[in-house]
């Protein structure tokens, strides 16, 4: 009987996939996006700025 994991190489490493790791860690489906929000990620709104800014920048690099 399997249990989906193999190991890989002689290193000893197992892989997974991801399905078996979020069941080894108990993570589970959320229920609402409301899960994901977190009023506190940012400390102020400069830092909420800084992190808008260097997104905009990594999706849009200059001279494209």
């Amino acid at each position: 009987m399997s249990s989906g994991a193999e190991h890989v190489g002689g290193l000893g490493r197992v892989h997974e996939s991801l399905d078996e790791q979020a069941r080894r860690k108990g993570a589970r489906p959320i229920q609402s996006v409301d899960e994901l929000r977190d009023d506190d990620i940012f400390e102020s709104d400069e830092e909420l700025q800084a992190f808008l800014d260097d997104l905009d920048r990594s999706r849009h690099p200059a001279g494209f």
